[in-house]
């Protein structure tokens, strides 16, 4: 199972506000088997404790550390969210990556993501992506450098 698939992109989302967002995201990991339902309990449960908005438009969601048992395989999902959605302090992210990684994958991936987002054409392209594949493309080449 590839850790980024087309089932877990999601284009033009809407969300009324960071709590349905992450629940958005959340969903896509636990619908494509990576993790059980709990876990987009715990992504929120993370949130209220500290905000995974990393700037620039980017939020990385993810589990706390107790949600290791609710994750069956390591997977990213990734949903676009043109009108943004309010992060708290005026901050708006038009992007969540979710995060389920198994063992101690969490913290590359959470770098690999951070560096394909913070490249501000990468980021451009991302948000302007009409499609999944061409999403995908962006973060595969960006993860493998």
């Amino acid at each position: 199972m590839s850790i980024l698939s087309a089932d877990k992109v999601k284009l033009n989302a809407k969300a009324e506000d960071k709590w349905e967002a992450i629940r958005i995201a959340g969903q896509l990991l636990v619908s494509a088997g990576h993790a059980l339902p709990g876990y987009v309990d715990k992504m929120i449960e993370r949130e209220q404790t500290l905000s995974t908005y990393m700037g620039g438009g980017l939020a990385i969601p993810h589990g706390t550390k107790d949600s290791k048992e609710l994750i069956k395989s390591t997977g990213l999902s990734i949903v676009q969210f043109p009108d943004g959605v309010d992060f708290g302090d005026d901050e708006k992210a038009y992007l969540l990556v979710g995060i389920a990684a198994e063992g101690d994958d969490h913290l590359d991936i959470l770098t690999n993501v951070a560096m394909v987002c913070s490249d501000e054409d990468n980021l451009e392209q991302i948000l302007k992506a009409s499609t999944a594949e061409e999403m995908i493309s962006i973060f595969e080449s960006g993860m493998e450098a």
